[in-house]
Parts: structure tokens; C-alpha cells; sequence
């Protein structure tokens, strides 16, 4: 019997994505540190079924308008609900989820996506004489066509579909097919591999479109439904509760992704990725994205008015710009404050219980420019006492490229304020 993973007790917490570092990235001696760090095994693609190598994608776009629960005759013009949103009561009728399903489920696709890729290895004959000789057919190109599957909801009259960025990243081709069994190609917009989302696009017109909701008012505790193509089962419809709500990406194992998640226990499976998570009046509050591996009733969505700030911007550009540092953050707690302070060899001695102690610096980042060191503890940012490195994350994430941010650091015995010029989150190579 498997032993069950064991949470972690020490979280490495970063706004730099770590796998992605510069070649001539040299780690600190508080590297070391690392290694009490451990991660929960995360199913990002936790929505898409995949033939190949697990090769997956997603998208993101701009929204329609509400105008009635469920299901509507969009105007291509997005809007959002902004009537005042109290906590989704369950409808009157014993039947609301399959009011909801049927009220929804036409403006819930499935999209296939497909790309070529080189194939690894080579002929093991060396020689095309040799394959002639022993009567074998010559080897292709090289190349090999990966597929993918996943979900996604019509946010636009004219065509306009949001989904994961996991579903069409890197496509060829991306086929949608509607509820009504019509199949499109359809064109990505934008794609933003940070907050998994991505938009894409089909030339038709007189969609059916889905209502948002406000994912601001939600509550642990509300009805949840998800709809989707899990395991290329068309349109399974699944509910349960939010769980909870703010959980960071570090909380679910994944540090470098650049939003919060919503926590549900409305079945998730590889398939549902860039599918609808729904209240109880059929509003889209989410869009299911993730699971955690070997673990049942979790599941993740992005929330919709987060998911609607960064489609805006890729419909607009094609492409999402970040804040970044460049910095890799560790929270400090009393339990590693006495830890780390009892290591005669420790490169650092902690003197506070809450804080954020910076592990790496990235070379020829904001916070290198800026003359942050390994072994700093960010206590506040913009006047603004911090805790935890999520905290860090999110006001960077709410500051604007090219503005400062104001770090209060302790340096060995020393207090002090560094201003730090916010840069552009590198792009993946």
C-alpha cells in the first residue's frame, strides 16, 4: 500500500517561474533549504484527456451579457452581472440541476486540438538499404501528431469561446463541436500559459451563450455545477459545493501560476478543462482547470471575473503581460524560524516569526536592479505588513509594469526600504 503524500512543511513560493530560469542562473546557498520542500502532485491539464504525450491547451476571451439565468441569445457585446449577488439559495423545484444542465449545455462545447511534433529517435536500421533489403517500408519525416481534448463555453454570439490555455497551446489545428453536433475550426486569439487561459474563435454566427456570474460573491458552502467532456463523455454534467474559495497556486502545488482558484468537490476529470463551474441560477462563476492527483472530491476552477480581465486583454494584444520581480520567496513561520536558527551552518539567522525570506534572486531582474539580496525578509510591501508569499505574489500581481513597489526588508539586524521598478514576467522559452 502507497504511503499518502505528505503535506508539505516548508512551501517554496515563487512570482518567477522556477523550471524557466536563465541558463546563467547560479543558486544561492540558501538553495540548499529547499530540499524540506515538497509539492503536491497537480493534474494541470486536470481537464483534458490527451492521446500522445499528454499534450493539451487553453484559451481565453471576452463575455457576453447577462441578461436571464442560463443560457441566452447573445449580443456579441460583453457585459457582466453586476446587480448586487446574494449567496445562490437552491431554486425553487427539486429539479434545478437539470434546469441549469439544459438551460446551459448549448453554449458548452468540446474542442480537439492536434499538433505535429518531432519524433524522438531515430531509424533503428541507420541504413534505407537495409529497410529496402528486409522489405520494410521507409520511415516517416520524423514527426508525430499529438492529440488533445477539452471543454469550453460560447461567451459571444459571433463565436467567441473561453477555455484553458492547456487545450489549444501549441495547436495546429483546433476543431470546437457544438452541442448540436456542428464542427468548427477555430482560430486561438490569445493564449496565456500563466493563468492557464486562453480564447478562441469560430467564424459563425447566432450562438447560444452562457450568463456570467460574480465569482466575487461567492461563498463556501453554495451549490456548484460543472459541465464538460471528461474523459470524451460529451456533456457530463456533475455537482457539488464550493469548498472553498482564495486558494493560491501555491496552496494547490503549483506556485508559478499567477492567479487564486476556487475549491470544489463537483467531480473534475481529465476532459473538463476550460468547461463551465456554474451556481445554482446557471451563472458561470468558473472555469474548471485542475485536480490534484489520487485525491477525490477536489477539484479547481479560475474565477470568472479574474478570467475576464485576462480574455479582455488577450482578445485585445494576444497576450497577457505580468508583473514580475524575479525573486524565489520562502514563508517564514515560528517552526522554521527555530529550525533554521538551530543550523550552526545556517546563511541566514531569522529574527522575525512572519515574513517572507527571499531564497533566489534571478539575474538582471527588477529585484537584482533594485539590489535585493538572497537571505532578505520582505516584512511589507507599499507600507502594507506581509505574512506569506502569496501575499507578495498578489500585490505584485495587482501593480502595474513600470511602476515601484516599495519593499520594507530586514538585512541581517537591519530595517530598511528598497523601491523595486516592477518589470515584465519573461516569457517562457
Amino acid at each position: 500500500m502507497k504511503n499518502k503524500p505528505q503535506a508539505p512543511n516548508i512551501q517554496l513560493k515563487s512570482d518567477y517561474n522556477s523550471e524557466n530560469l536563465p541558463r546563467n542562473f547560479t543558486p544561492s546557498p540558501l538553495r540548499s533549504m529547499q530540499k524540506s520542500v515538497t509539492y503536491v502532485s497537480l493534474i494541470l491539464l486536470g481537464a483534458g484527456i490527451t492521446l500522445g504525450t499528454g499534450y493539451l491547451t487553453s484559451r481565453t476571451y471576452s463575455l457576453p451579457s447577462p441578461t436571464t439565468a442560463g443560457v441566452v441569445s447573445g449580443s456579441p457585446n460583453r457585459s457582466v452581472n453586476t446587480s448586487p449577488s446574494q449567496p445562490s439559495a437552491v431554486p425553487n423545484g427539486l429539479n434545478f440541476i437539470a434546469d441549469v444542465a439544459s438551460q446551459v449545455s448549448p453554449a458548452v462545447v468540446k474542442i480537439n486540438s492536434s499538433r505535429t511534433v518531432a519524433s524522438q529517435g531515430g531509424d533503428s536500421f541507420g541504413d534505407p538499404r537495409l529497410r529496402q533489403f528486409f522489405g520494410l517500408p521507409n520511415p516517416d519525416s520524423g514527426s508525430r501528431v499529438e492529440r488533445g481534448s477539452g471543454s469550453g463555453f460560447i461567451v459571444n454570439a459571433n463565436g467567441r469561446i473561453l477555455t484553458n490555455a492547456h487545450v489549444v497551446d501549441g495547436a495546429d489545428k483546433v476543431v470546437v463541436t457544438l452541442n448540436d453536433g456542428r464542427s468548427f475550426e477555430g482560430r486561438v486569439l490569445g493564449s496565456d500559459s500563466v493563468t492557464d487561459l486562453a480564447v478562441v474563435q469560430v467564424d459563425t454566427t447566432n450562438l447560444p451563450t452562457v450568463v456570467m456570474g460574480d465569482s466575487d460573491q461567492l461563498q463556501p458552502g453554495e451549490w456548484a455545477i460543472a459541465i464538460g467532456n471528461p474523459l470524451g463523455l460529451d456533456h457530463t454534467v456533475t455537482k457539488g459545493i464550493i469548498s472553498a474559495i482564495g486558494r493560491s497556486s501555491s496552496d494547490i502545488g503549483e506556485g508559478n501560476k499567477r492567479i487564486d482558484f476556487i475549491q470544489t468537490d463537483a467531480a473534475i476529470n481529465p476532459g473538463n478543462s476550460g468547461g463551465p463551474l456554474l451556481n445554482a441560477k446557471g451563472e458561470v462563476i468558473g472555469i474548471n482547470t485542475a485536480i490534484i492527483r489520487g485525491a477525490q472530491g477536489i477539484g479547481f476552477a479560475i474565477p470568472i471575473n479574474s478570467a475576464q480581465v485576462i480574455a479582455d486583454q488577450l482578445v485585445q494584444n494576444g497576450k497577457v503581460d505580468h508583473p514580475y520581480l524575479g525573486v524565489q520567496m520562502l514563508d517564514i513561520t515560528p517552526e522554521m524560524k527555530q529550525r533554521v536558527n538551530s543550523e550552526p551552518d545556517a546563511p541566514v539567522k531569522l529574527t522575525v516569526d512572519r515574513g517572507v525570506l527571499l531564497m533566489e534572486i534571478v539575474a538582471n531582474s527588477p529585484a537584482q536592479k533594485a539590489g535585493l539580496r538572497s537571505g532578505d525578509v520582505i516584512t511589507k510591501v507599499n507600507n502594507q505588513t506581509v505574512s506569506n508569499s502569496t501575499e507578495v505574489r498578489r500585490a505584485v500581481e495587482k501593480s502595474k509594469i513600470g511602476t515601484n513597489l516599495t519593499l520594507e526588508i530586514i538585512r541581517g539586524n537591519q530595517t530598511q526600504n528598497v523601491a523595486v521598478q516592477v518589470g515584465t514576467l519573461p516569457k517562457e522559452e
